[in-house]
């Protein structure tokens, strides 16, 4: 399966990979605060993910990791 990993207490929380991912599967996380106070993006269903990385392209902080199977 693909996976998609954020260093969570990297990210702003600024939204922007939630507008880019053509599948829709990221969103910020409403229950959870991460060590700045901002509420990071998580995947809703990584069984979806096709690994286009489009998220990790437009993180402007580079806290976005995409693997694809092999």
């Amino acid at each position: 399966m693909n996976k998609v990993s954020f260093q969570v207490d990297l990210c702003k929380g600024c939204g922007l990979c939630t507008l880019v991912c053509p599948k829709k599967i990221l969103e910020l996380s409403p229950d959870t605060l991460n060590a700045k106070g901002y509420h990071p993006a998580v995947v809703t269903d990584m069984a979806k993910c096709i690994a286009c990385a489009m998220c990790a392209s437009m993180c402007p902080d580079t806290v976005i990791r995409v693997e694809r199977d092999v």
